[in-house]
């Protein structure tokens, strides 16, 4: 296996590249790059690193056959095609918390620039006039803020105009309310945040939801004199809305960091002295650019070394404490996929996991990823588009949970669907060890690696005799055995781990004994 091949398009702070380097990868920095400059370049990487300037498009991903990471040193992902890079198995990954401190503050200084008038001031005073009450301004303090997503640049304003002694009111559907009460922050819906603030200040991504979240319908509810500050993303505010009222007179001011496009020409906003503009320098801090550099890289080097993944928009990120207690299950369960896989006849249409034990405590989300990943091993899924497949293949998934772990402390059961129902349970023993440890209803105990024959036999004498014999004219060792029956004379199971695999011809002579009635070799 070859090194692990990473390309940097935009400038990237010389503590990310050194992480990444010192963990053995092959860096290339190759400088902003359009999209079609990369289609004969990205098939080569495992993974690519941009910032706001390079654009991650369909294509672009289509061509990366080898890519398993798109990086984003930064918050925003509306340069990268997050939707193709599901599809095509590829992890998406950002630093958020790199720039919140510098974010934070560029929105304190916006809003403290928009309520005393500096900028306009200061060009007044250089260009040698001397009008003070044209720059009557207004103090923060005792002003309500309205903040509009209160991830952890939102709160990180908030906390900071707590301290200047504002009143803060936000609105965030996706963050607990009373998370939000302990910092302070009263939390309301939109509406009623539009009509109270005296300061409107936007921290959400761009997304189909959040594109124009704030239209000529919401101006017209805003306080007369209210002040808008973006330094999201360009997109969230209808431009056009916005510079009609603020002629109006109804937004006194507004200071912006971001446009919907970039840079904005010929936009009327930069003619209107009441509208304060910066480049787009929400994170463009010597602090932020090594901080989103280095947490990046670091998640990286995790990701291939730990298979920890953090701060991907498209798999599901389990805290150490909780990815210490499920690690095992996850391989578990990946396992007990692949093992159903090999024994299914046919097409899958329902999928149940049930889970029960001390486990139903953690996010399980990973868990169910893992096991869809084994169940279609052979459709190159991985936990990033498994999802997707079901949806694609139509295939319902149920997941139960119970609480008490019957005879064991945990127990996860697989069952899958189609003409028939067939079902594994599996469990980790307290010396660690995986087990599978039920097969449609019948207890074994069996280890799900390497090879495995399953047989499904009459509780009949000479079984054991007759396999073995056949084994062993072929020179093929058994690792272990388990047996399983529901009552004597009944149906029973056979389940036996081989040193070695075996051919379809061993498989038939096997089956020749007239109480087995159906034989599978498995390989995990």
């Amino acid at each position: 296996m070859g090194k692990t091949r990473v390309l940097i398009t935009d400038p990237l702070k010389e503590a990310g590249v050194k992480i990444l380097e010192k963990a053995g990868f092959e860096v290339d920095q190759v400088g902003k790059k359009k999209p079609e400059e990369l289609y004969n370049i990205i098939g080569k990487y495992d993974v690519i690193i941009v910032r706001s300037g390079t654009k991650i498009t369909k294509e672009v991903i289509e061509r990366g056959k080898e890519l398993k990471i798109i990086g984003r040193a930064g918050v925003g992902l509306d340069n990268i095609d997050v939707e193709a890079a599901t599809s095509h198995g590829i992890i998406v990954m950002n630093a958020p918390e790199g720039n919140t401190i510098s974010a934070a503050e560029h929105t304190i200084a916006l809003m403290m620039a928009l309520a005393r008038n500096i900028p306009s001031a200061n060009s007044h005073v250089k260009s040698g006039k001397w009008v003070r009450k044209k720059f009557m301004g207004t103090e923060l303090y005792g002003k309500t803020l309205g903040i509009i997503g209160l991830g952890r640049i939102g709160k990180r304003v908030a906390t900071i105009a707590k301290g200047l002694g504002m009143k803060i009111i936000g609105y965030d559907p996706f963050v607990d309310e009373f998370t939000l009460r302990d910092i302070g922050i009263t939390v309301m819906n939109i509406e009623g945040l539009l009509k109270q603030a005296d300061f409107i200040s936007f921290h959400i991504p761009l997304t189909e939801k959040t594109y124009h979240i704030i239209g000529e319908k919401e101006f017209e509810i805003m306080k007369d004199g209210v002040r808008i500050i973006n330094v999201a993303r360009g997109g969230v505010i209808d431009e056009d809305a916005l510079y009609k009222y603020i002629r109006k007179g109804k937004v006194k001011g507004a200071a912006l960091d971001v446009f919907e496009k970039e840079p904005p020409e010929n936009s009327p906003l930069l003619a209107l002295e009441q509208v304060i503009v910066t480049p787009h320098l929400g994170a463009s801090t010597e602090e932020a650019q090594e901080n989103v550099a280095v947490q990046l890289a670091n998640q990286i080097v995790e990701a291939f070394e730990k298979k920890v993944v953090k701060n991907a928009v498209n798999v599901p990120y389990l805290d150490e404490e909780t990815m210490s207690k499920l690690r095992g299950y996850l391989s578990l369960g990946e396992k007990m996929g692949i093992f159903l896989s090999q024994i299914v006849d046919g097409e899958i249409n329902r999928i149940t996991i049930k889970y029960s034990g001390e486990i139903v405590n953690y996010d399980l989300s990973l868990l169910r990823y893992y096991i869809i990943m084994g169940l279609f091993k052979n459709y190159n899924v991985n936990i990033v588009n498994a999802p997707l497949l079901l949806k694609e293949k139509e295939i319902s998934l149920k997941e139960i949970r119970e609480e008490s772990g019957e005879e064991f402390v945990n127990l996860i059961t697989v069952e899958v669907k189609n003409e028939k129902k067939i079902s594994v349970s599996g469990t980790i023993l307290e010396n660690k060890e995986e087990k599978i440890v039920k097969i449609d209803g019948f207890s074994v105990e069996a280890t799900p690696n390497g090879c495995l024959l399953i047989c499904y036999n009459e509780d009949k004498p000479g079984i054991m005799g007759h396999i073995g014999t056949v084994l062993g004219k072929e020179g093929v060792n058994i690792a272990s055995m388990t047996l399983g029956r529901r009552k004597k004379g009944g149906p029973a199971i056979t389940v036996l781990n081989l040193d070695q695999s075996i051919d379809k011809k061993v498989l038939n002579k096997i089956k020749e004994f007239p109480a087995i009635h159906s034989v599978k070799l498995v390989i995990i």
